[in-house]
């Protein structure tokens, strides 16, 4: 055989190069494709997408509602009644009264509804009224959804179907008009701020809540224990302190004139509720209903299932607090590595030639440690088994390492992350089961009294290890109940089958050995 000329080797032609994605094929090849469209239905790290549209459609069908279903009046003109008679001059509680009867709730509720009032030209202005419970029920809605994207629990079809085929919640904000959703408001944002460390703001913000109706107190068992594992005694002490001045600030008007007054009328801790309007006591006759035997035992009951229930939720705090200590010591190291990745990239971008060693050398630069690497995967394994059985990878509790690629930039930009806000499932359970046990255990639950726990419910049903089938029917059943009206002796007893069966399927999973992290790291 003769050899190649020099010339025609040099002819052969070059492999050609791939030309770069337009931002239209970038975009098509990320988000239209059934995987994508499956990712934003199951999996909850896509909440946050999904999150800005239920609010958006939140606000459409709430502005459809005020102004095509008929407002039914209830408590509104006695609150306004209960307002006139303050900004009047009256500051003696006993003296304060509405259609509906005397004034109940603290301060705050005094302060807001008397603003409301003006606001609404003298209570006269309902449409109005209800334009600000609109912007009450998204601000609220917009708290709840930002602490389900933190906690990366429950799936987005979950929460569109929730929220969006509850008709006695929307009721409850635009078409009632009642305190509940603003003293709720007050509670959602005092979790926000708890979640993200701002623990005075928090503290505010709960006693706010409680300054308009009493009810948030059915949250305080757990926040106690919060304070307790994330600041120790001395400034748990302290966030106390200001939830008490907070009070005495707003009842001051009342307290330095008619003390007694006040304290009796808005925390009347004995007041008796009329039987024609329970929800969950129906099935009783009136007489046992308002006996104080009756009240006894349920305060029993409440005071047990809290202890019961205090070993395993202050463990979980206690692992929350580690998690979120864990999370302050190894940020550093995660922007430094991120920096070193950015750096790896923009070498490459200068020098095609020197990508390769340019990588080689960045990632030898910030790396964790052996030990840090080692505590991670405990870590995970660790919130793996509190989680129980492993579903699917969208609905697995903590995240490990992640390794992402920033698709439309550059594919060897590699950032690296790790999703602890997933930790805030260990507050979260704790806080709402305590507030849930206060309902279980209610003397009386009135329709308004849904809000209380209405946003929690997908969480608590999906912290349970039932078929998801079993799920739905809880919230479902659920809604049956609070929309039966007047209530019967069926939904009653509905409505404690369901309160028993979500207790128990949450107390199952909750009393398994919970793995004590500080220890994981020991055990690898």
């Amino acid at each position: 055989m003769g050899k190649i000329p020099a010339n025609q080797s040099k002819s052969v032609p070059p492999v050609p190069r791939k030309e770069p994605q337009t931002l239209l094929a970038k975009i098509r090849k990320e988000y239209v494709s059934l995987t994508f469209a499956k990712s934003i239905i199951f999996d909850p790290a896509r909440l946050p997408l999904i999150s800005i549209l239920i609010l958006a459609a939140e606000l459409v069908l709430n502005v459809f509602v005020v102004q095509n279903v008929r407002y039914t009046e209830i408590d509104w003109k006695a609150y306004m009644q209960e307002c006139e008679g303050f900004l009047n001059g009256t500051t003696d509680y006993s003296l304060l009264r509405g259609d509906t009867g005397p004034l109940v709730y603290p301060a705050g509720f005094v302060y807001i509804y008397s603003a409301l009032y003006f606001l609404t030209s003298h209570g006269t202005n309902i449409r109005l009224a209800q334009y600000v419970f609109v912007g009450i029920y998204l601000l609220q809605l917009m708290l709840v959804l930002r602490l389900y994207c933190k906690s990366r629990k429950v799936p987005p079809y979950v929460m569109v179907i929730t929220i969006f085929t509850s008709y006695r919640i929307h009721s409850i904000y635009v078409l009632r008009l009642f305190n509940d959703p603003i003293a709720i408001l007050f509670l959602y944002a005092a979790l926000n701020a708890f979640i993200d460390g701002r623990w005075t703001l928090g503290s505010v913000m709960l006693s706010l809540g409680v300054s308009v109706k009493m009810n948030v107190l059915l949250f305080a068992p757990a926040i106690l224990l919060l304070y307790i594992t994330n600041l120790g005694w001395l400034k748990t002490a302290l966030q106390l302190t200001v939830c008490g001045v907070i009070q005495l600030i707003l009842g001051a008007p009342f307290l330095l004139t008619h003390p007694w007054q006040y304290l009796k009328g808005s925390f009347d801790l004995g007041r008796v509720f009329e039987h024609k309007w329970t929800v969950n006591y129906r099935f009783l006759e009136p007489e046992v209903f308002e006996s104080k035997a009756f009240h006894l035992a349920l305060l029993g009951l409440h005071l047990t299932l809290l202890l019961v229930f205090a070993s395993p939720c202050y463990k979980y705090f206690q692992n929350y607090c580690r998690l979120r200590h864990l999370e302050m010591m190894l940020m550093p190291q995660i922007e430094a590595q991120n920096r070193a990745e950015k750096e790896k990239v923009k070498k490459g971008k200068q020098s095609k030639a020197n990508a390769l060693p340019a990588a080689k050398g960045s990632n030898e630069e910030e790396k964790l440690t052996q030990d840090q690497e080692k505590f991670l995967k405990s870590f995970e394994k660790g919130i793996k088994k509190m989680s129980g059985k492993q579903q699917q990878q969208q609905q697995q509790n903590v995240a490990p390492v992640e390794t992402e690629s920033p698709a439309a930039a550059n594919p060897a930009a590699n950032k690296f992350s790790i999703h602890f806000d997933r930790s805030t499932q260990l507050a979260l359970l704790p806080i709402f089961l305590s507030n849930f046990i206060g309902i279980v255990c209610a003397r009386s639950l009135h329709y308004q009294f849904y809000v209380w726990y209405f946003h929690s419910l997908p969480y608590l049903t999906w912290y349970t290890e039932y078929t998801n089938s079993l799920k739905f029917l809880l919230l479902l059943l659920l809604e049956f109940c609070w929309n039966t009206y007047p209530s019967t002796v069926l939904s009653s007893v509905v409505l404690h089958a369901c309160h028993v069966c979500l207790l128990v399927g949450i107390g199952r999973k909750l009393f398994r050995r919970i793995p004590d992290l500080a220890q994981l790291n020991k055990a690898e």
